[in-house]
């Protein structure tokens, strides 16, 4: 059986077929204003070139930049309610106390305080009260708000209130998408709410979304199941999508990561993934990216989600270069997807990185006639700032001083050089699609993150191995074959600051799909 993987970039929607290990086709379509009209080109382009029947694909993973795109550009996001049981605790830091102004215009400041909430052992803060949870969901129906977002205070560690407050909620207000907190983020009110927020403004656009593949997928012959990645490497089902599209943010570079490993065969390296318009480097650890230890920011909002710790800044093949008076730049603007009728190779007026590595001789495409007389110190200059903008980077991902190989995908990655910081730079087979790869080898995960007072008789071993049975089921019910999953991280950190020898533990698994 087969199985295709597809990844949306700002430039190129990148597919691919695979059978088990092997890459059997690959195929670059140029992204489309609306995405999902790319993404069926890529698809039907990808079968065509391998000949293969649509009823030979098992199973179909895309990587999408469509939720990063709304919350950056703020479009096509729902006006929500953030409901947080909290009081009479947590009351100094409203709901969305920090976010960008132009985001709060879109979602609006609907914001709801109420009683509710425990302390880190799972003790209750204070008894939900139902009549008060009522009242709040008649408001929010006589606002017309279609989408709700509830946390407490501590509700990783016990979801009960989340739970009967969002029954409480969907009785008054029957027609809105509700989120609970303790489904998306991690320990830490205010991220973990951000999160929950965010998620519930997306629901609407992920249903539009599932169904827009859906019909795509329809379109080229394909009546098999599919999944999107999410941004820890694995991958989930449309349902879970509907419900927690957030979770996508960021799968884009993700799927890069995992895909250079793949295609290397190295578990540790530096990725460095080079596309149209920006460059992302990170760290592989055992395989999979390293995952940020500090709050993310997305979209100018603080969140604790796991993301994974990537680097990016604004270098792709499209990244436009200037020459003035204050010497040269490249980036961090970019022609984006239209660089095959702006780049100088392809017949355009505008000066790019595409068109300096031509230039120089470190590619061959368009028609290099087109920048035969571009100033060689212009070459040099613009090369070198493409160098030390990498160097500088992949220096700031690594962790330690040993040599570890550095691993060049995406198709921006001939403007690299072949050492980067005295590292070998390696550009396994496929690199140029090595995001589509990522996605075709996605898993499945479950993971668990709460904090454990060790008392009572509660070791630590016994903390983990329940954190584990968690995180195993989690990853049964996303859809992993339960005797392939493996433990990839497990962490305890005693929390001093806590009474009762509290101690945070975190348990991640991944396991592969049935097809």
């Amino acid at each position: 059986m087969f199985r295709i993987g597809v990844d949306v970039g700002g430039t190129n929607t990148d597919a691919v077929i695979m059978q088990g290990r092997s890459v059997v086709a690959t195929v670059k379509a140029a992204t489309t204003r609306d995405v999902t009209s790319g993404v069926q080109q890529a698809l039907s382009a990808v079968l065509a070139s391998s000949g293969i029947a649509a009823e030979a694909i098992g199973a179909v993973v895309i990587g999408t930049t469509h939720f990063t795109n709304a919350i950056v550009e703020r479009r096509h996001l729902t006006p929500t309610a953030a409901v947080r049981l909290c009081l009479p605790a947590g009351a100094a830091l409203p709901p969305m106390v920090d976010w960008p102004a132009d985001l709060l215009a879109v979602l609006g400041e609907h914001v709801y305080l109420a009683k509710g909430g425990n302390e880190f052992d799972g003790r209750a803060i204070s008894p939900l009260d139902p009549d008060e949870i009522a009242a709040i969901g008649r408001d929010i129906r006589a606002k017309g708000l279609k989408a709700i977002a509830i946390s407490a205070i501590f509700s990783p560690v016990d979801d009960r209130m989340e739970a009967e407050a969002a029954a409480i909620l969907a009785r008054e207000v029957p027609e809105a998408r509700i989120v609970r907190s303790s489904g998306i983020g991690r320990v830490g009110l205010l991220q973990r709410e951000n999160a929950a927020i965010l998620n519930a403004s997306l629901i609407a656009l992920a249903e539009v979304t599932v169904d827009a593949f859906a019909d795509a997928l329809r379109a080229c012959g394909l009546t098999c199941r599919f999944y999107v990645s999410q941004n820890d490497g694995t991958l989930m089902d449309t349902e879970t999508v509907r419900r927690n599209p957030v979770l996508t943010i960021a799968s884009g570079p993700t799927n890069s990561m995992r895909g250079a490993a793949f295609l290397s065969g190295h578990a540790d390296a530096v990725v460095v993934d080079v596309g149209g318009t920006t460059t992302d480097v990170g760290l592989l650890q055992n395989g999979f990216p390293r995952e940020a230890s500090s709050l993310v920011s997305v979209g100018g909002v603080r969140t604790n989600f796991r993301m994974p710790d990537m680097l990016s800044f604004g270098l792709g093949g499209g990244s436009i270069v200037t020459s003035g008076a204050g010497g040269v730049t490249v980036g961090p603007q970019s022609v984006g997807y239209e660089i095959a009728r702006k780049a100088l190779i392809f017949g355009g007026d505008t000066l790019t990185a595409s068109d300096i590595a031509v230039a120089l001789g470190l590619a061959d495409f368009g028609d290099r006639s087109k920048v035969a007389g571009l100033d060689p110190a212009l070459l040099r200059e613009a090369k070198a700032l493409m160098d030390a903008g990498v160097e500088q980077a992949v220096e700031r991902s690594r962790v330690s001083a040993t040599p570890i190989p550095v691993i060049a995908v995406g198709g921006g990655s001939i403007l690299l050089a072949d050492r980067i910081g005295g590292l070998e730079v390696i550009r396994p087979p496929n690199f140029a699609v090595a995001n589509a790869v990522g996605a075709a080898i996605a898993q499945a995960s479950g993971e668990m993150d709460r904090v454990f007072a060790l008392t009572g008789g509660l070791t630590r071993e016994a903390a983990l191995a329940q954190a584990e049975a968690v995180a195993r089921d989690r990853a049964v019910a996303a859809g992993a074959v339960a005797e392939t999953i493996v433990v990839v991280e497990r962490e305890d950190v005693p929390l001093a600051y806590l009474p009762g020898n509290a101690t945070r533990v975190r348990v991640k698994v991944v396991g592969e799909m049935a097809v």
